[in-house]
């Protein structure tokens, strides 16, 4: 008598086959990034407003990479 088979959860891969309709990873080469033609510019005002509570969280997390860039206080 045979086993019945178990169902399993469907892997990411599975789940993304699923959703795009072709499998995963896709076949072939992946392209190539020409970085030499990359243009970089941005549209940021010259001076960018910040709160003290943005500060807070970046001394927070960063305090000692600071420290050593830049010096203590």
């Amino acid at each position: 008598m045979p086993r019945p088979q178990r169902q399993h959860e469907p892997t990411a891969s599975e789940q993304l086959e699923a959703l795009l309709g072709e499998p995963w990873p896709f076949p072939g080469r992946p392209p190539r990034h020409d970085v030499a033609s990359w243009r970089v510019s941005d549209d940021w005002p010259e001076k960018v407003p910040v709160t003290d509570a943005e500060i807070a969280v970046f001394e927070a997390w960063f305090g000692d990479l600071f420290d050593e860039l830049f010096g203590p206080e």
